[in-house]
């Protein structure tokens, strides 16, 4: 068995000599969350231009739209990107398709973890919010309050509902997030912890399949020897 040894890249002109469709993560690859890297921007259009069919996907529980803003706010150009997968998007068209079905009662109770009030996640969907655990039938875990609030506040609000098996999703599993008061816990930190207080959890985001799988859908179920992923 041979092995296979890490190559290093100066950009991104080698990978588009191999590959037609790019899954690219937003942040730590494009941006910081405050400005683009250095040449992201211009490397984004010329893929693009290369005619490469380009997903941004994210760990992040609002959906594409408010995300898509976000990165023309930090100057990538408009049109550089095919699609925008991020968590939270897939999570409500699941809720959506559930609804339509009928496997998710409209005016169920939705626990919802956020961040600063955004509801965005939920917007249009048949759920009434909840602040309590102990009548919630549904928890959705979409982002992380860790600069804020300890663990054993999510331990009271979420013990309840864990306790009786409330199903619950979280949309960002990501374990640590980056703040302005450093590295805190993130949301599937709490994910972890609503597990470990007896409820079980559905993870949507990376590096879980099914945005990988949405992403590919909307570029046209490509043969995977012609997909590269970064991030």
């Amino acid at each position: 068995m041979s092995a296979k040894h890490a190559m290093h890249l100066d950009g991104v002109a080698a990978l588009a000599e191999r590959y037609d469709v790019f899954l690219l993560d937003q942040f730590g690859v494009l941006h910081d969350g405050q400005q683009p890297y250095p040449g992201a921007v211009e490397a984004l259009s010329a893929l693009n231009r290369a005619g490469k069919t380009v997903a941004l996907i994210s760990n992040s529980g609002k959906r594409a739209e408010p995300n898509e803003r976000r990165l023309l706010k930090l100057g990538f150009e408009a049109g550089s990107w095919d699609h925008f997968v991020s968590s939270g998007e897939v999570a409500w068209r699941i809720f959506t398709d559930m609804a339509r079905e009928g496997t998710l009662r409209a005016g169920t109770r939705c626990l919802l973890i956020s961040r600063d009030g955004d509801r965005s996640a939920i917007e249009g969907l048949p759920l009434v919010l909840t602040e309590r655990g102990d009548d919630a039938e549904l928890v959705l875990i979409a982002a992380s309050e860790g600069d804020r609030y300890d663990l054993d506040h999510y331990r009271r609000l979420l013990g309840p509902a864990a306790a009786r098996q409330v199903p619950c999703f979280c949309t960002n599993p990501d374990r640590i997030m980056l703040t302005a008061v450093g590295q805190r816990f993130g949301s599937g930190e709490i994910a972890d912890l609503y597990e470990r207080l007896g409820g079980s959890v559905t993870r949507i985001g990376k590096p879980y399949p099914a945005i990988y799988e949405a992403a590919l859908a909307l570029a046209g179920n490509p043969d995977r020897h012609d997909v590269v992923c970064v991030g």
